[in-house]
């Protein structure tokens, strides 16, 4: 990493550790350091740059904030790689994650029955006094919280709530109640504190909200679920082509 030469400016008026922040985010933008790659230790950081392990570590919360690195339990630092999800395919976020090579994990917020709202049963095509599933969860790759996810599914189309796991798409699978298609909007807005303190970012940090609606090859709505996705991790990537010229 070039950071040999890297020297920081004490008459400056940004702070020790800013400055280092955006060398960091230089070399990172400039390949310097590969997507992926982890950072070296805080002492041979500060061996390089000849500052403190202090100004290293506030350096790099900067960039964790930031989205640019992210930390692994028990591992190090590493240069965080955009999400790109699968343009044009339905995939659960375990199934997405699992095809990125990552462990899928969730942490539950709620998993319970009740009927739907109304805005709910019309979506889903329900009467008020049809069951509901509300499954309400952290979704984790690799320990890293990267969505809220809260999903509203027929109970006549979900095994026992006992039974569901970190896949809602398996659970589905198992009575024969799997979407093959979706409808899915998606917005930018401010997380809430709520949301930035279930996802380890900072209040007011950009997520993306996606409310999906999923549907049988009949046309049977199976589940409307609405999201909140961080941001700084997310890249939602379209291919586009030209109309033929009238």
């Amino acid at each position: 990493m070039a950071l040999e030469n890297f020297r920081t400016d004490p008459g400056a008026a940004d702070p020790l550790y800013v400055q280092l922040a955006a060398k960091l985010r230089s070399l990172i933008a400039g390949g310097d350091i590969d997507v992926g790659g982890a950072l070296p230790s805080e002492r041979l950081l500060s061996e390089q740059t000849g500052t403190s392990r202090v100004t290293i570590r506030k350096a790099i919360e900067q960039l964790v904030e930031e989205g640019l690195l992210t930390r692994r339990h028990g591992s190090g630092t590493y240069v965080a790689a955009p999400i790109k999800p699968p343009a044009g395919r339905l995939t659960g976020f375990t199934a997405d994650a699992r095809g990125r090579g990552v462990n899928a994990s969730s942490v539950w917020i709620v998993k319970t029955t009740s009927s739907p709202a109304s805005d709910e049963a019309e979506i889903l095509q329900l009467g008020r006094s049809d069951a509901v599933a509300r499954l309400g969860r952290v979704r984790l790759a690799d320990d890293e919280p990267l969505a809220i996810e809260h999903a509203v599914v027929p109970m006549r189309m979900l095994p026992p709530l006992g039974e569901i796991g970190d896949s809602l798409y398996a659970a589905l699978d198992r009575t024969h109640s799997r979407p093959e298609r979706g409808i899915q909007k998606l917005r930018a807005a401010k997380a809430t504190p709520i949301e930035a303190g279930l996802l380890s970012i900072p209040q007011d940090s950009s997520v993306l909200r996606i409310e999906r609606t999923s549907f049988l090859a009949d046309g049977t709505p199976v589940e409307l679920t609405r999201s909140a996705y961080r941001g700084d991790r997310y890249e939602f990537v379209h291919d586009l082509t030209v109309e033929p010229a009238l």
